[in-house]
């Protein structure tokens, strides 16, 4: 089991960005010190949500202040970028780093990022696939052209070359955000590892990695493949010594963070969206995931490996909002929970 922190650079209410970001920064760095396994870091725009609009800017940051701890994205998004600026960015992430970098990729959502930069809602509604196929291309062909509609352009050389990496793998890991049987299919027939949504319970995760499972079959990848796929299950951790305890802390600050990030969400095309109940949606998280003290975070991250078959997390560690209390939740997390998973 390998357990890492979900970051998302949380602007709760009454804080300024740069505070948002300093705990980012913190958490990451705390993270390798506490032994865990990787720092997963969300990419959002115009919203306080989440402030850091760079998913792979600031894993390039986080990779030169490390020294031992993976570092993906989770995600970056791809209708709002080229996926060859992306690609390109990987490769140098995945070579200078040795091969500490994971690219994390999602399709987003209808928001207003389409119109500021200039992609268009075709990029997210159909768009997608192809957007996924050139980035795959990028990196795992020595030269690439394009010829579509919304990507044309003369074949030219991949530089740097992501199999330059001489003790590593040729290319950097690609794990994609999956939320719907579309996306599901779309990630197994190129062999794609999910990253699955803290929203989900075990049940559903469950289902999404069978069906994963068929689709590869059905795609032709071999079996110990599909076997080994490294899904990922977003999630949070809250540790206390009572359960009470633990969701208390996230039921006094995760509300109004959702209330306020959720809510300024605008969409580009006017279409009407129905937000969560911030409360509600607080308790449903705090019931699916690992809240409370060390015993029972650590059985609830066991029974959900064995339950979904996945046995990689991505655990949102900010959900207090407070710097200190964060430091304190992944000291713990580490020092704690991680002896118990061993």
């Amino acid at each position: 089991m390998r357990v890492g922190a979900f970051v998302l650079a949380a602007q709760f209410p009454g804080q300024g960005q740069s505070e948002a970001l300093h705990r980012a920064l913190r958490t990451a760095e705390l993270s390798e010190e506490t032994g865990l396994d990787s720092v997963w870091l969300a990419e959002h725009h115009f919203v306080p949500y989440g402030v850091c609009p760079s998913a792979i800017t600031l894993a390039a940051q986080l990779l030169g202040a490390t020294r031992r701890i993976g570092v993906g994205t989770a995600v970056s998004v791809l209708p709002t970028t080229h996926p060859v600026a992306l690609g390109e960015q990987a490769a140098l992430l995945h070579l200078t780093s040795r091969g500490r970098f994971t690219l994390g990729v999602g399709r987003g959502g209808p928001w207003v990022d389409l119109e500021v930069f200039n992609a268009g809602l075709a990029a997210y509604e159909e768009g997608f696939p192809d957007s996924l196929d050139l980035l795959l291309r990028w990196l795992h062909e020595p030269r690439v052209g394009a010829s579509g509609e919304r990507f044309a352009f003369r074949e030219v050389p991949v530089v740097p070359r992501p199999d330059e990496l001489l003790d590593g793998p040729a290319a950097p890991p690609v794990v994609m955000a999956c939320t719907s049987r579309r996306s599901v299919r779309l990630a197994a027939e190129r062999g794609l590892p999910m990253l699955l949504g803290m929203h989900c319970g075990d049940q559903e995760k469950a289902d999404m990695v069978a069906f994963w499972r068929r689709c590869a079959r059905e795609a032709g990848l071999p079996a110990e493949e599909i076997e080994g796929a490294a899904h990922v299950s977003a999630g949070v951790a809250q540790l206390a010594d009572t359960r009470a305890e633990a969701v208390e802390t996230l039921t006094k600050a995760m509300p109004g963070w959702f209330r306020q990030g959720l809510g300024a969400h605008t969409t580009v095309d006017g279409r009407q969206r129905r937000m969560r109940d911030p409360h509600a949606y607080t308790e449903l998280l705090c019931g699916l995931h690992p809240v409370g003290p060390p015993r029972l975070c650590a059985d609830r991250l066991a029974a959900t490996a064995e339950r979904t078959g996945v046995g990689r997390f991505a655990l949102l560690v900010e959900g207090s909002g407070d710097l200190v209390a964060t430091e304190e939740n992944v000291r713990r997390l580490g020092a704690e929970v991680l002896p118990l998973l061993s």
